[in-house]
């Protein structure tokens, strides 16, 4: 008999921490040293649903929206819903009062049966195809973000009633990640596009859009955009007589892969937008516009946890140790580093292993160096954290696996929102042309 099973009490002060910086704030040990998120272990769902399976903690999700609203009270946030588009969540970040961007067809028609409001859905993405900004004006959309000349003549063509437009400009500031998409300020594409919407009576330009790139920690970056924006949208309403009233700044917002990596720090980021509002407006005597965000991995990135059964531990031909998990083509992590036994409390020696999938070709590991109980058995489950944002989109049927579900955790309880995708889903899409008369018979 050891000292814990002696003395319960003791196994808080021996569970290793969770940190808080990648996990959900809802992620615990019970009694029975299982690691439990929403009130639910971890190693039930596995056992439920089967591995691998994406999880999403409800409560965490909705936290994070409100944290937005509080800190950005005047702003609209609209959630970039590429990060996950599930009907689920997108009526979670309605309620709690965001809008939701779309960039696809699919991902609209998502939000529709979704429920969302067609006006508080903004409809994004580089180089939409006709039939998707037909979609978008047809079933009314709040704006349509423009990227191109070619997608004015376009929505010129199709729009009879009028269309309220954001134009996607480049600020032109270099940060990690930058995308660089839309029209540099200041250039002569930019003012040609200006000039095209102004000419079409069905076009309403209503605000300037940017994307400055991805995990951006830096809320500098931000306020040098907005004053370079407002500068624009001065220049516009001198030339054109068109004030515009939005200004959308984009995401990007970085969040916390590993323990250590900076973040996105709200309260410093409302800050700086409002000193850059102040100074641009003030400058260019230009009307104080209303200022849009679009968190997408800020809202569900770590709301999001995936579940693996390990298939296997093996020794590597340098002395090493790798665990081999089912699902790699579930998802691809960014970053990750970290994995976490959830079905047991390990209490023994740690050992640095690597992590690699079923279907992993030519060495390519899912982790390297994480730190796993050195007695890791086959059919364990393992969790890897913050992954809600893109995991899921990212997913593929490499080897003909179908894609894993989704189950959503609150108050104890758990719920299906995807289901596994099977074989005879993957089948149905074969196209198959009846057997030729006197065609050998299929073995």
């Amino acid at each position: 008999m050891t000292l814990l099973e002696i003395f319960p009490s003791l196994r808080a002060t021996t569970v290793p921490r969770l940190d808080p910086a990648v996990w959900p704030a809802d992620t615990h040990y019970d009694d029975e040293g299982r690691v439990t998120l929403g009130g639910v272990a971890l190693s039930d769902i596995a056992d439920e649903f089967g591995t691998p399976v994406h999880v999403v903690d409800e409560a965490e999700v909705r936290d994070r929206c409100r944290a937005y609203r509080k800190h950005f009270p005047d702003a609209e946030i609209v959630y970039a819903g590429t990060a996950l588009m599930v009907g689920e969540v997108a009526r979670w970040v309605a309620q709690e009062g965001l809008s939701v961007q779309v960039g696809s067809t699919g991902e609209l028609s998502i939000a529709l049966a979704a429920g969302i409001d067609p006006r508080r859905i903004v409809m994004n993405g580089n180089g939409k195809t006709s039939d998707e900004l037909r979609a978008a004006i047809e079933c009314g959309v709040g704006r349509i973000v423009v990227g191109s000349l070619t997608e004015i003549t376009l929505l010129a063509a199709l729009a009879v009633e009028p269309v309220q437009l954001l134009l996607r400009v480049d600020p032109g500031i270099d940060v990690p990640g930058s995308s660089h998409f839309g029209f540099p300020v200041g250039s002569g594409s930019f003012e040609t596009a200006v000039a095209r919407i102004a000419a079409q009576p069905a076009l309403r330009l209503t605000g300037l859009h940017c994307h400055l790139g991805a995990q951006i920690h830096n809320p500098d970056h931000y306020g040098e955009a907005i004053r370079r924006m407002i500068r624009e949208m001065a220049w516009i309403d001198h030339e054109y007589g068109l004030l515009l009233t939005h200004l959308d700044i984009g995401g990007g917002h970085a969040v916390a892969y590993r323990g250590g990596d900076a973040e996105l720090n709200l309260r410093e980021l409302a800050d700086i937008l409002d000193d850059a509002l102040d100074a641009g407006c003030a400058r260019h005597r230009f009307p104080r516009p209303m200022i849009t965000m679009e968190p997408g991995r800020a809202i569900v990135a770590r709301a999001g946890v995936t579940l693996y059964r390990v298939l296997a531990v093996t020794e590597t031909a340098e002395g090493g140790h790798r665990v081999l998990i089912d699902g790699g083509g579930c998802g691809r992590g960014r970053g990750h580093d970290g994995a976490v036994v959830v079905n047991r409390h390990p209490t023994g020696a740690q050992r640095t292993t690597s992590i690699a999938a079923r279907d992993t070709e030519s060495g390519e590991l899912l982790a390297t160096g994480v730190r796993l109980p050195a007695d890791l058995r086959p059919g364990e489950v393992l969790a890897v954290p913050c992954t809600g944002a893109y995991h899921h989109g990212l997913a593929s049927t490499y080897r003909t696996v179908g894609r894993p579900p989704i189950v959503a955790v609150s108050g104890g309880r758990t719920r299906q929102l995807l289901r596994r995708e099977t074989t005879a889903d993957l089948l149905m899409r074969e196209v198959t042309d009846p057997p030729r008369p006197g065609a050998p018979a299929a073995v």
